[in-house]
């Protein structure tokens, strides 16, 4: 035979879909997914049935774990001891079962994640409840299958006498598929089972008028009615599980946040843990001591406070950044006749009562079996001792026992099997008072079996049955209800105060994007100067903003975008320190630049709107509660052109005039309200018709005749005029003159283009900064006061090479516009 004869073609495809999916059948029906009807993963349902084949029931003593991991890896489990001893282990855990199916003797692990100590330290038996899971499984109510190597049978399902895949829930994952169902209460569940039982046709609001919603082991508070619902009609829905809390007062006017239930399947002591770094890196001010004081009296978690802290204010940050409080997502898959579905709560529980059926169907017949074939002996019994003489005569003639069950059955016409009860008889059954016990153990059998042929004949009497040992189980081992239950979901409002301390601080911005925030004590100890703000060399501080750690700031760029920037959020450094450059705070685009910072304290100001100008004289005016946003990221806030950006953005309270002034010495005046309010993203209007060469350096907010307009040249020159000679006129025009620049080849220029102008009723102090980074600082008083047409005076010496970049108004008064 050649080598290629040995082998056969296949396609990659066909083989590897093969063969995972036999994979994942195996894994979906034999090991994370549970069956409808005993709630329980296959390695579970082995786990119990090695404890109950082996005895290792309540009334024994415990018994050491890694006997019966042993017994079914040996026998039932063929994988490894880790995930039989994690089946069982989590079977112990109350944190994680609604009514635990293991009781464990030894350290079987704890709420903060510890592990269970190794199986050869722990002990174990069944629980008093697992046993009604396996009750009456010796009656033939479940079928049996072969186990891995042939040699013994488990069950395919166990009877489970009451519905444990509602009552103590499951979690898992398989290929394809995963599962996730909450514990419920006992109680209920059975009311819900006996009333579905009782009236089939019922409809889910009725049943959930029985079963509320989960029962968590844990406890806590369930809030989502509509999740509960979503999730008992389709099998999926959200709910959330808030942390039981209390408030507490203490001495000395303090309180503290008292925890005594968390949410189901939250490790406790991470949680301690989240909101001690929430305590240590100071996201919240108010918290002093975060200590776990739980114990043999249960679950304690305690949040001491300072003196004054805002306790509801702190308990709504915990609940919103911690695990105090948690979204639970049903997903409720189990096996249905060896298929994955994904089931409501009246499917799960029709399934339930169906395989109830079953198990007391085959029980009643298994019952009826041995009644019938005892009452059949003890019918020959009775006949026997009613003709005793004949009996004995005809034992007596016979050669040997098996020649005298022939004659007894030739003679007397009894059956073989009542002839062999004879002939074990024993003497002193011959007494009167025998005799009698016999004919009343016949006649109580012979009712038993008319009351098991009654139960097979009617439904009503076999749902009866059912009905009556779930009230059993019921009374035995149900309840009260653990988590409570809340229909409204409350949302969760934190304060800023309550993350914030608020404090007045300064904020300042530098020409080449360096920000940072100092506090008023930095500020004061460098010399109270804020003019003296730390730079680096070659740069300067081109606005200073005094805010509080509450507010907001607008962060405008030149190509129309903005950032929200909470004050807290700007790093803090002192007075002296140059700070940090601004895309480490937001993420600016490297061929953008801030144009214009705002502090806003609230966006619902009434009349507060946001007026933008660029440098090709587009005006734009939008209400200010438009720049609400939580994006941490750009935003959009005015359509630029492609050769246009944002020259400067003005909170306005309306009412007053606009004024530009353009490079080329234009200047135009109108009123505020000849801009209608735009959208957001608008690209406004013209607010001033420019030469192809020109563009709007200044933009000057005045109102009323009184005060003078300054402009400046880029070699220095400047002059004053008085706001009247500027009338105002509609918006779109071309201006007036404002500065008249020098011609001709023997004059001296006094400029070639306008670097900046400035608003003044009374002495204003201005820094001019050069485009050799020279500073010179300006009185208004010190420039002249002439007409508005004006070829103007020396008023800033400037170098030969060197011009007149931009003008920055005094620091320490309020800065009510940007100019460059």
């Amino acid at each position: 035979m050649s080598l290629s004869e040995q082998f056969m073609p296949a396609f990659l495809e066909e083989v590897v879909g093969d063969r995972f999916g036999r994979y994942s059948k195996y894994i979906i029906q034999d090991r994370a997914i549970p069956d409808v009807r005993d709630g329980l993963k296959p390695v579970q349902r082995r786990i119990l049935y090695a404890m109950y084949d082996s005895g290792n029931t309540p009334e024994k003593t415990y018994r050491k774990s890694a006997k019966t991991v042993g017994d079914v890896m040996g026998n039932y489990h063929p994988h490894g001891d880790s995930s039989i001893y994690e089946g069982m282990v989590r079977m112990a855990q109350p944190w994680k079962m609604g009514h635990m199916l293991v009781d464990g003797h030894g350290n079987w692990g704890s709420q903060d994640d510890d592990p269970a100590a190794a199986m050869r330290y722990t002990e174990a038996r069944l629980s008093s409840i697992a046993m009604e899971m396996l009750r009456d499984i010796e009656k033939r109510t479940v079928l049996f299958k072969d186990n891995f190597d042939n040699t013994a049978k488990e069950p395919v399902v166990l009877p489970s006498r009451y519905p444990n895949l509602l009552v103590n829930g499951v979690s898992g994952i398989s290929s394809g598929f995963a599962t996730e169902i909450p514990p419920h209460n006992l109680r209920e569940a059975i009311d819900a089972c006996i009333a579905l039982m009782e009236k089939p046709s019922i409809e889910l609001d009725e049943i959930m008028m029985f079963m509320k919603g989960p029962d968590f082991p844990t406890g806590g508070l369930i809030m989502g009615g509509d999740g509960i619902l979503d999730a008992y009609r389709t099998g999926k829905g959200r709910i959330y599980i808030r942390s039981k809390t209390e408030i507490e007062n203490m001495r000395g006017g303090k309180q503290q946040i008292v925890i005594t239930e968390i949410p189901y399947q939250v490790v406790k002591s991470r949680l301690v843990t989240a909101m001690e770094n929430i305590r240590l890196e100071k996201k919240v001010e108010g918290i002093a001591e975060v200590r776990d004081e739980s114990g043999r009296e249960g679950l304690r978690i305690v949040v001491e406070l300072k003196k004054e802290a805002d306790a509801q204010g702190i308990l709504a940050y915990l609940l919103k950044k911690t695990d105090l409080q948690v979204t639970y997502n049903f997903n409720m898959v189990a096996i249905v006749n060896k298929a994955p579905q994904q089931l409501g709560l009246k499917s799960i529980l029709e399934a339930y009562i169906a395989h109830q059926r079953e198990v007391v169907t085959f029980r009643t017949k298994y019952e009826l079996e041995k009644a019938e074939d005892r009452a059949h002996v003890l019918e020959g019994l009775v006949k026997a001792l009613n003709i005793l003489d004949e009996v004995i005569a005809a034992i007596k003639a016979s050669k040997n026992r098996q020649d005298a069950q022939n004659n007894l059955i030739w003679m007397f016409g009894f059956t073989e099997r009542q002839a062999d009860s004879i002939l074990t008889l024993q003497l002193y059954r011959l007494t009167n008072l025998e005799i009698n016990s016999l004919q009343k153990e016949l006649d109580d059998l012979m009712k038993k079996i008319s009351q098991l042929r009654s139960i097979l004949d009617s439904d009503r009497k076999l749902i009866g049955v059912i009905r009556k040992e779930l009230l059993e189980i019921k009374e035995k081992y149900g309840i009260e209800r653990r988590s409570a239950i809340q229909g409204e979901v409350e949302e969760l409002k934190v304060n800023l105060e309550v993350l914030v301390n608020a404090e007045d601080v300064f904020v300042t911005l530098s020409k080449e994007g360096y920000v940072k925030r100092s506090s008023m004590q930095s500020y004061t100890r460098s010399g109270g100067e804020r003019s003296a703000s730390g730079v680096k060399e070659g740069d300067y501080i081109s606005q200073v903003l005094e805010v509080n750690t509450l507010e907001n700031l607008l962060v405008f760029t030149q190509k129309g975008q903005y950032f929200l920037l909470p004050v807290h959020q700007v790093p803090e450094f002192k007075w002296k320190d140059p700070g940090t450059a601004i895309v480490n705070v937001i993420p600016l685009a490297k061929d953008d630049r801030i144009s214009s910072v705002l502090a806003i304290k609230s966006f619902e100001e009434p009349d507060h709107s946001l007026v933008f100008v660029t440098r090709k004289g587009q005006v734009k005016r939008t209400e200010l509660k438009e720049y609400i946003t939580k994006r941490s990221g750009a935003v959009a806030a005015c359509k630029v052109g492609k050769d246009d950006e944002v020259l400067s953005v003005h909170l306005s309270t309306g009412g007053k005039d606009i004024m530009l002034i353009t490079k080329e010495a234009m200047a135009i005046r109108f009123r505020e309200d000849e801009v209608n309010p735009m959208g957001r993203v608008s690209g406004g209007v013209r607010g001033i018709q420019l030469k192809d060469t020109d563009e709007v350096v200044s933009v000057l907010w005045v109102e009323g005749d009184e005060g003078e307009v300054a402009v400046l040249s880029d070699l220095g020159y400047g002059k004053r005029s008085l706001l009247l000679d500027y009338a105002p006129q509609s918006r779109g025009g071309k201006g007036v003159v404002t500065f008249e620049f020098k011609e001709g080849k023997r004059v001296k220029p006094n400029g070639s283009r306008i670097s900046g102008g400035f608003y003044c009723k009374e002495q204003r102090q201005l820094t001019v900064m050069t485009k050799e980074g020279q500073a010179h600082t300006l009185s208004s008083e010190s420039v002249p006061l002439t007409e508005r047409k004006h070829i103007g005076k020396l008023v800033v010496p400037v170098d030969k090479l060197d011009e007149i970049t931009e003008l920055i108004q005094d620091f320490n008064e309020n800065q009510t516009g940007t100019t460059s």
